[in-house]
Protein backbone atom coordinates (compact mmCIF):
# COMPACT_ATOMS: atom_id res chain seq x y z
CA UNK A 1 0.00 0.00 0.00
CA UNK A 2 2.84 2.70 0.78
CA UNK A 3 4.48 1.69 -2.78
CA UNK A 4 1.42 2.09 -4.54
CA UNK A 5 0.99 -1.43 -5.90
CA UNK A 6 -2.13 -3.43 -6.32
CA UNK A 7 -2.39 -7.02 -5.41
CA UNK A 8 -3.91 -7.53 -8.50
CA UNK A 9 -1.05 -5.86 -10.65
CA UNK A 10 1.10 -8.82 -9.06
CA UNK A 11 -0.76 -11.58 -9.55
CA UNK A 12 -1.28 -10.45 -13.02
CA UNK A 13 2.42 -9.99 -13.78
CA UNK A 14 2.98 -13.56 -12.16
CA UNK A 15 0.79 -15.28 -14.33
CA UNK A 16 2.09 -13.57 -17.14
CA UNK A 17 5.56 -14.70 -16.25
CA UNK A 18 5.14 -18.36 -15.90
CA UNK A 19 1.28 -19.05 -17.88
CA UNK A 20 1.40 -16.08 -20.32
CA UNK A 21 -1.66 -13.54 -21.18
CA UNK A 22 -4.17 -14.77 -24.13
CA UNK A 23 -3.50 -11.91 -25.84
CA UNK A 24 -2.30 -8.51 -25.38
CA UNK A 25 -2.69 -7.40 -29.26
CA UNK A 26 -3.34 -7.83 -32.63
CA UNK A 27 -1.22 -8.59 -35.54
CA UNK A 28 -2.56 -7.98 -39.29
CA UNK A 29 -1.01 -9.12 -42.06
CA UNK A 30 -3.03 -8.92 -45.50
CA UNK A 31 -6.16 -10.14 -44.82
CA UNK A 32 -5.33 -11.88 -41.52
CA UNK A 33 -5.24 -10.67 -38.03
CA UNK A 34 -3.20 -12.77 -35.56
CA UNK A 35 -3.66 -12.44 -31.44
CA UNK A 36 -0.73 -11.59 -30.15
CA UNK A 37 0.20 -13.50 -26.92
CA UNK A 38 2.74 -12.45 -24.55
CA UNK A 39 5.24 -15.09 -22.33
CA UNK A 40 8.65 -14.43 -20.71
CA UNK A 41 11.35 -17.38 -22.42
CA UNK A 42 11.97 -20.37 -21.04
CA UNK A 43 15.30 -20.35 -19.18
CA UNK A 44 13.96 -16.90 -17.45
CA UNK A 45 10.71 -18.52 -16.45
CA UNK A 46 12.51 -21.07 -14.71
CA UNK A 47 14.72 -19.03 -12.72
CA UNK A 48 14.41 -17.95 -9.39
CA UNK A 49 16.12 -14.96 -9.98
CA UNK A 50 13.78 -14.04 -12.47
CA UNK A 51 11.53 -13.49 -9.92
CA UNK A 52 13.72 -10.49 -8.30
CA UNK A 53 13.79 -9.09 -11.50
CA UNK A 54 10.08 -8.47 -12.04
CA UNK A 55 8.82 -5.27 -12.19
CA UNK A 56 5.24 -4.79 -11.03
CA UNK A 57 2.96 -0.96 -12.05
CA UNK A 58 2.63 1.46 -9.39
CA UNK A 59 0.44 3.83 -9.01
CA UNK A 60 2.25 6.82 -7.15
CA UNK A 61 6.10 5.68 -8.40
CA UNK A 62 5.81 3.83 -12.19
CA UNK A 63 7.47 0.36 -11.83
CA UNK A 64 8.26 -1.24 -8.78
CA UNK A 65 10.44 -4.51 -8.31
CA UNK A 66 8.01 -7.42 -6.83
CA UNK A 67 10.79 -8.46 -4.57
CA UNK A 68 9.65 -4.90 -2.77
CA UNK A 69 6.35 -5.88 -2.30
CA UNK A 70 6.91 -9.60 -1.74
CA UNK A 71 9.18 -12.39 -0.20
CA UNK A 72 10.51 -15.59 -2.28
CA UNK A 73 10.61 -18.80 0.20
CA UNK A 74 10.92 -22.29 -1.60
CA UNK A 75 8.89 -24.53 -0.32
CA UNK A 76 6.52 -27.27 -2.24
CA UNK A 77 2.99 -26.98 -2.72
CA UNK A 78 -0.25 -28.41 -4.76
CA UNK A 79 -0.46 -26.92 -8.88
CA UNK A 80 -4.30 -26.84 -8.10
CA UNK A 81 -6.20 -26.11 -5.31
CA UNK A 82 -9.62 -27.73 -5.47
CA UNK A 83 -12.80 -26.79 -3.12
CA UNK A 84 -16.23 -27.94 -2.31
CA UNK A 85 -18.60 -25.94 -0.45
CA UNK A 86 -15.71 -23.31 0.62
CA UNK A 87 -13.43 -25.85 1.90
CA UNK A 88 -10.28 -27.43 0.15
CA UNK A 89 -10.79 -31.25 -1.13
CA UNK A 90 -8.49 -33.97 -2.44
CA UNK A 91 -10.75 -35.55 -5.25
CA UNK A 92 -9.96 -39.43 -5.46
CA UNK A 93 -11.43 -40.87 -8.40
CA UNK A 94 -11.40 -44.89 -9.72
CA UNK A 95 -13.03 -47.36 -11.59
CA UNK A 96 -14.53 -50.45 -10.67
CA UNK A 97 -13.34 -53.93 -11.59
CA UNK A 98 -14.95 -56.65 -12.93
CA UNK A 99 -16.87 -58.31 -9.47
CA UNK A 100 -17.22 -55.55 -7.63
CA UNK A 101 -20.17 -52.90 -6.60
CA UNK A 102 -19.50 -49.59 -5.71
CA UNK A 103 -21.27 -50.48 -2.04
CA UNK A 104 -18.87 -52.92 -1.48
CA UNK A 105 -16.27 -50.03 -2.24
CA UNK A 106 -17.29 -47.70 -1.02
CA UNK A 107 -17.90 -49.35 2.44
CA UNK A 108 -13.83 -50.17 2.33
CA UNK A 109 -12.98 -46.43 1.74
CA UNK A 110 -14.92 -45.31 4.18
CA UNK A 111 -13.32 -48.03 6.73
CA UNK A 112 -10.06 -46.83 5.90
CA UNK A 113 -10.53 -42.76 6.48
CA UNK A 114 -11.56 -44.24 9.82
CA UNK A 115 -8.46 -46.58 10.52
CA UNK A 116 -6.62 -43.52 9.23
CA UNK A 117 -7.39 -41.14 12.28
CA UNK A 118 -7.28 -37.86 10.54
CA UNK A 119 -6.17 -35.01 12.64
CA UNK A 120 -9.52 -32.04 13.32
CA UNK A 121 -10.11 -30.57 10.46
CA UNK A 122 -9.73 -32.90 8.29
CA UNK A 123 -12.80 -35.41 6.61
CA UNK A 124 -14.00 -37.68 3.55
CA UNK A 125 -17.33 -38.26 2.61
CA UNK A 126 -18.57 -39.25 -0.94
CA UNK A 127 -19.43 -36.57 -3.98
CA UNK A 128 -21.24 -37.24 -7.46
CA UNK A 129 -22.20 -40.64 -8.09
CA UNK A 130 -21.13 -41.97 -5.09
CA UNK A 131 -22.92 -39.32 -2.96
CA UNK A 132 -25.98 -40.06 -4.94
CA UNK A 133 -25.84 -43.92 -4.31
CA UNK A 134 -26.79 -43.57 -0.75
CA UNK A 135 -29.21 -40.59 -1.46
CA UNK A 136 -30.95 -42.99 -3.22
CA UNK A 137 -31.07 -45.85 -1.08
CA UNK A 138 -32.77 -43.73 1.22
CA UNK A 139 -35.62 -42.56 -1.72
CA UNK A 140 -35.93 -46.21 -3.21
CA UNK A 141 -36.92 -47.14 0.43
CA UNK A 142 -39.33 -44.52 0.74
CA UNK A 143 -40.64 -45.36 -2.47
CA UNK A 144 -40.77 -49.02 -1.76
CA UNK A 145 -42.88 -48.53 1.34
CA UNK A 146 -44.76 -46.07 0.00
CA UNK A 147 -45.77 -48.10 -3.43
CA UNK A 148 -47.22 -51.44 -1.11
CA UNK A 149 -49.02 -48.56 1.18
CA UNK A 150 -50.79 -47.67 -2.38
CA UNK A 151 -50.86 -51.22 -3.43
CA UNK A 152 -53.23 -52.37 -0.38
CA UNK A 153 -54.85 -49.52 -0.54
CA UNK A 154 -56.33 -50.29 -4.24
CA UNK A 155 -56.20 -53.78 -3.73
CA UNK A 156 -58.68 -53.40 -0.27
CA UNK A 157 -60.88 -50.69 -2.51
CA UNK A 158 -61.35 -53.07 -5.39
CA UNK A 159 -61.67 -56.27 -3.47
CA UNK A 160 -63.48 -54.43 -0.35
CA UNK A 161 -62.18 -56.30 2.02
CA UNK A 162 -58.97 -55.86 4.56
CA UNK A 163 -57.79 -59.90 4.12
CA UNK A 164 -57.39 -60.09 0.07
CA UNK A 165 -55.16 -57.77 -0.61
CA UNK A 166 -52.43 -59.04 2.01
CA UNK A 167 -52.90 -62.43 0.32
CA UNK A 168 -52.31 -60.83 -2.86
CA UNK A 169 -49.27 -58.95 -1.87
CA UNK A 170 -47.50 -61.95 -0.05
CA UNK A 171 -46.49 -62.70 -3.52
CA UNK A 172 -44.00 -59.22 -3.45
CA UNK A 173 -41.16 -60.66 -0.71
CA UNK A 174 -41.44 -64.02 -2.94
CA UNK A 175 -40.10 -62.42 -5.98
CA UNK A 176 -36.89 -60.12 -4.49
CA UNK A 177 -34.62 -63.39 -3.63
CA UNK A 178 -35.70 -64.90 -7.18
CA UNK A 179 -34.32 -61.40 -8.46
CA UNK A 180 -31.32 -61.23 -6.60
CA UNK A 181 -30.53 -65.11 -7.46
CA UNK A 182 -31.02 -64.16 -11.04
CA UNK A 183 -28.18 -61.43 -11.03
CA UNK A 184 -26.22 -63.96 -8.84
CA UNK A 185 -26.29 -66.37 -11.45
CA UNK A 186 -25.64 -64.00 -13.97
CA UNK A 187 -22.89 -62.72 -12.91
CA UNK A 188 -24.32 -58.86 -12.45
CA UNK A 189 -23.43 -56.96 -9.73
CA UNK A 190 -26.96 -55.95 -7.65
CA UNK A 191 -27.28 -51.93 -8.57
CA UNK A 192 -29.56 -49.69 -5.82
CA UNK A 193 -30.61 -47.69 -9.15
CA UNK A 194 -31.02 -49.76 -12.17
CA UNK A 195 -31.74 -53.11 -10.22
CA UNK A 196 -34.48 -51.79 -7.84
CA UNK A 197 -36.15 -50.22 -10.73
CA UNK A 198 -36.45 -53.61 -11.76
CA UNK A 199 -37.47 -54.98 -8.68
CA UNK A 200 -40.43 -52.48 -8.68
CA UNK A 201 -41.35 -53.28 -12.18
CA UNK A 202 -41.29 -57.19 -10.91
CA UNK A 203 -43.65 -56.08 -8.38
CA UNK A 204 -46.29 -55.22 -10.58
CA UNK A 205 -46.10 -58.11 -12.57
CA UNK A 206 -45.95 -60.44 -9.58
CA UNK A 207 -49.07 -58.69 -8.04
CA UNK A 208 -51.08 -58.91 -11.37
CA UNK A 209 -50.57 -62.22 -11.81
CA UNK A 210 -52.19 -62.69 -8.29
CA UNK A 211 -55.10 -60.61 -9.01
CA UNK A 212 -56.09 -62.69 -11.32
CA UNK A 213 -55.88 -65.84 -9.14
CA UNK A 214 -57.89 -64.03 -6.41
CA UNK A 215 -60.20 -62.37 -8.66
CA UNK A 216 -61.70 -65.39 -10.39
CA UNK A 217 -61.81 -67.54 -6.80
CA UNK A 218 -64.38 -65.14 -5.78
CA UNK A 219 -66.19 -64.86 -8.50
CA UNK A 220 -66.81 -68.16 -8.55
CA UNK A 221 -67.32 -68.58 -4.81
CA UNK A 222 -70.38 -65.76 -5.26
CA UNK A 223 -71.67 -68.02 -7.89
CA UNK A 224 -71.73 -70.67 -5.17
CA UNK A 225 -68.96 -72.90 -6.27
CA UNK A 226 -67.41 -74.39 -2.85
CA UNK A 227 -64.21 -72.90 -1.71
CA UNK A 228 -61.81 -75.91 -2.67
CA UNK A 229 -63.09 -75.94 -6.35
CA UNK A 230 -63.21 -72.82 -6.68
CA UNK A 231 -59.46 -72.51 -5.67
CA UNK A 232 -58.40 -75.17 -8.04
CA UNK A 233 -60.54 -73.76 -10.86
CA UNK A 234 -59.94 -70.75 -10.34
CA UNK A 235 -56.03 -71.71 -10.63
CA UNK A 236 -56.87 -73.62 -13.92
CA UNK A 237 -58.72 -71.10 -15.50
CA UNK A 238 -56.01 -68.52 -14.55
CA UNK A 239 -53.05 -70.26 -15.29
CA UNK A 240 -52.69 -69.82 -19.57
CA UNK A 241 -53.09 -65.90 -19.29
CA UNK A 242 -50.62 -65.79 -16.72
CA UNK A 243 -48.53 -67.72 -18.71
CA UNK A 244 -48.95 -66.04 -21.77
CA UNK A 245 -48.28 -62.51 -19.89
CA UNK A 246 -45.22 -64.21 -18.52
CA UNK A 247 -43.61 -65.43 -22.09
CA UNK A 248 -44.72 -61.85 -23.75
CA UNK A 249 -42.97 -60.39 -20.69
CA UNK A 250 -39.57 -62.44 -21.36
CA UNK A 251 -39.67 -61.97 -24.50
CA UNK A 252 -39.97 -58.31 -24.68
CA UNK A 253 -37.16 -58.13 -21.89
CA UNK A 254 -34.43 -60.41 -24.08
CA UNK A 255 -33.67 -57.60 -25.78
CA UNK A 256 -32.24 -55.51 -23.32
CA UNK A 257 -30.71 -58.40 -21.71
CA UNK A 258 -29.24 -59.17 -24.70
CA UNK A 259 -28.03 -55.90 -26.37
CA UNK A 260 -24.76 -53.88 -26.45
CA UNK A 261 -23.91 -50.37 -26.95
CA UNK A 262 -23.44 -47.38 -24.81
CA UNK A 263 -25.82 -48.07 -21.14
CA UNK A 264 -26.08 -51.70 -21.86
CA UNK A 265 -24.63 -52.69 -18.87
CA UNK A 266 -27.66 -50.51 -17.24
CA UNK A 267 -30.27 -51.86 -19.38
CA UNK A 268 -29.20 -55.53 -18.76
CA UNK A 269 -29.44 -55.43 -14.93
CA UNK A 270 -33.02 -54.48 -15.22
CA UNK A 271 -33.74 -57.22 -17.69
CA UNK A 272 -32.31 -59.84 -15.60
CA UNK A 273 -33.97 -58.57 -12.55
CA UNK A 274 -37.65 -58.77 -14.50
CA UNK A 275 -37.00 -62.05 -16.42
CA UNK A 276 -35.00 -64.16 -13.83
CA UNK A 277 -37.51 -63.10 -10.45
CA UNK A 278 -40.50 -63.47 -12.73
CA UNK A 279 -39.63 -66.80 -14.02
CA UNK A 280 -38.32 -68.51 -11.25
CA UNK A 281 -41.42 -67.21 -8.96
CA UNK A 282 -44.19 -68.17 -11.38
CA UNK A 283 -44.30 -71.85 -10.40
CA UNK A 284 -43.84 -70.60 -6.10
CA UNK A 285 -46.24 -67.99 -6.72
CA UNK A 286 -48.98 -69.96 -8.55
CA UNK A 287 -48.67 -72.57 -5.48
CA UNK A 288 -48.14 -69.63 -2.78
CA UNK A 289 -50.92 -67.92 -3.60
CA UNK A 290 -54.15 -70.35 -3.54
CA UNK A 291 -52.89 -71.74 0.22
CA UNK A 292 -52.68 -68.12 1.12
CA UNK A 293 -55.74 -67.41 0.50
CA UNK A 294 -57.22 -70.82 2.10
CA UNK A 295 -55.60 -70.19 5.00
CA UNK A 296 -56.58 -66.43 5.63
CA UNK A 297 -60.31 -67.28 4.83
CA UNK A 298 -60.05 -69.92 7.42
CA UNK A 299 -58.96 -66.90 9.75
CA UNK A 300 -61.32 -64.55 8.29
CA UNK A 301 -64.32 -66.95 9.76
CA UNK A 302 -62.77 -67.11 13.52
CA UNK A 303 -64.81 -65.63 16.03
CA UNK A 304 -62.68 -62.82 16.68
CA UNK A 305 -62.20 -61.65 13.26
CA UNK A 306 -65.95 -61.89 13.13
CA UNK A 307 -66.86 -59.80 15.57
CA UNK A 308 -63.92 -57.23 14.87
CA UNK A 309 -65.98 -57.38 11.39
CA UNK A 310 -68.78 -56.67 12.74
CA UNK A 311 -67.59 -53.40 14.50
CA UNK A 312 -66.45 -52.01 11.23
CA UNK A 313 -68.89 -53.63 8.70
CA UNK A 314 -71.23 -51.66 6.34
CA UNK A 315 -74.00 -52.62 8.06
CA UNK A 316 -73.06 -51.40 10.88
CA UNK A 317 -71.57 -47.96 9.04
CA UNK A 318 -75.30 -47.70 7.04
CA UNK A 319 -77.38 -47.84 10.59
CA UNK A 320 -74.62 -45.66 11.70
CA UNK A 321 -74.87 -43.15 9.19
CA UNK A 322 -78.88 -44.02 9.56
CA UNK A 323 -79.40 -43.13 12.95
CA UNK A 324 -77.18 -39.83 12.43
CA UNK A 325 -79.52 -38.87 9.70
CA UNK A 326 -82.26 -39.45 11.74
CA UNK A 327 -80.99 -37.01 14.44
CA UNK A 328 -80.15 -34.33 12.20
CA UNK A 329 -83.75 -34.58 10.94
Amino acid sequence: ADLGVNVQSVATALRTLVGGDQQVTTYKEGDDRYDVQLRVKKEFRDSPNALQRLYVPSATLGNVAVSNVASFVPSIGPTVIERYQRQRQILISANLVKGQSLSNILQAANQSVEQMNLPPGYRGGEVGKSKEFGRAAVNYLIALMLSIVFMYMILAAQFESFVDPITILLSLPLSVPFALLSLLIMGENFSIIYSSVGILVLFGIVKKNSILQIDHIKNLRREGVPRLEAIIRGCEDRLRPILMTTAALVAGMLPLALGGGAGSGSRRTVAIVVIGGQSLCLLLTLLVTPVAYSIFDDLAHYPLWSRVRGLFGRKTLERALSGTTGTMQ
